[in-house]
């Protein structure tokens, strides 16, 4: 542990955790509410202004929508940038500072890659494959902002035998797998952000079963955890526990909302629960202080 929780230095890799992850979500308020081309242009919202103006033709509230949404990431990037200069001044004299330095620098890169994919995907009309690797690189970023703060503020850990490690690297290979999927299943579905944007083409029906598959396999494998755990009771047990909680909160969500024509609350407290679910699942993976592939950092 480098900085206290509660230490307003400390308290900033928390909240850079936070913001990271209402990007995923009001993003997905962005596409829920058909805003995704209230802003119509890139950089600029509108051709001549940086910013929404009356009488556009989007209409305000699509446009301010939108506009938030790129607010937000102006407000991660402060936090971000911060950030990077309180790690690579207290870590000048840790032996991790690589480690620490790399994490708070992939931050700014991450962000900057997000404004530019976010252009991009306006000025494709949001073409479903921009969308995908838009939320896909939010995760990343997610779980590298989640690393970071594990670094500067510490997490306990627990060493683990080979069985749990095994199970461990599956839940975050499987749960990678399932955002995938779950990417694609919203690419060939409605709420795609505006009226007129193109779908992937896929059987919305086939691939949502499919991503509900792999959801009862990393259901399965978070089962099989709490066996081999229940005895010793330690941090592995209870943060599985946790993520248990979270798959069956998101898991309900996800049949609730497919068996209803996919209202947009149900679909946003879905989105809201995958950021949840992979938080849940990079945090217990790093309980075990175990690398994801051997010789490669994590």
């Amino acid at each position: 542990m480098i900085l206290t929780r509660k230490s307003i230095k400390g308290r900033l890799f928390t909240l850079l955790l936070i913001l990271q992850s209402a990007l995923v979500v009001t993003g997905g308020a962005v596409r829920l509410t058909g805003s995704g081309l209230g802003c119509p242009t890139w950089p600029e919202c509108t051709p001549g202004s940086y910013t929404p103006v009356p009488n556009q033709a989007e209409g305000q509230l699509h446009a301010w929508i939108e506009f938030g949404n790129r607010l937000l990431t102006f407000a991660l990037l402060l936090v971000a940038l911060i950030a990077v200069f309180i790690a690579v001044k207290i870590s000048k004299d840790l032996t991790n500072r690589s480690e620490i330095r790399s994490l708070a620098i992939g931050q700014i890169l991450g962000i900057f890659g997000q404004g530019i994919l976010g252009g991009i995907t306006v000025l494709t009309q949001l073409h479903p494959a921009t969308v995908a690797l838009h939320l896909l690189l939010s995760m990343l970023l997610i779980s590298g902002a989640a690393s970071l703060r594990f670094a500067m503020v510490g997490i306990a850990t627990q060493s683990v035998d080979s069985n749990t490690s095994i199970l461990l690297r599956a839940q975050v290979i499987v749960t990678a797998i399932i955002l995938i999927i779950g990417s694609i299943v919203t690419g060939s579905g409605p709420h795609a952000g505006d009226d007129e944007t193109v779908r992937f083409g896929f059987d919305p029906q086939a691939v949502s079963v499919l991503h509900a598959e792999f959801v009862i396999v990393l259901s399965v494998i978070t089962l099989i955890m709490w066996l081999f755990n229940r005895k010793n009771k330690g941090l592995i047990y209870k943060r599985n526990n946790i993520l248990l909680l979270v798959i069956l909160f998101q898991g309900g969500i996800g049949y609730v909302q497919y068996f209803n024509g996919l209202p947009e609350l149900l679909v946003g407290f879905h989105l809201l629960g995958s950021t949840l679910t992979w938080i849940a699942v990079w945090s217990l993976f790093k309980t075990a202080n175990i690398k994801l592939l051997k010789g490669v950092r994590s």
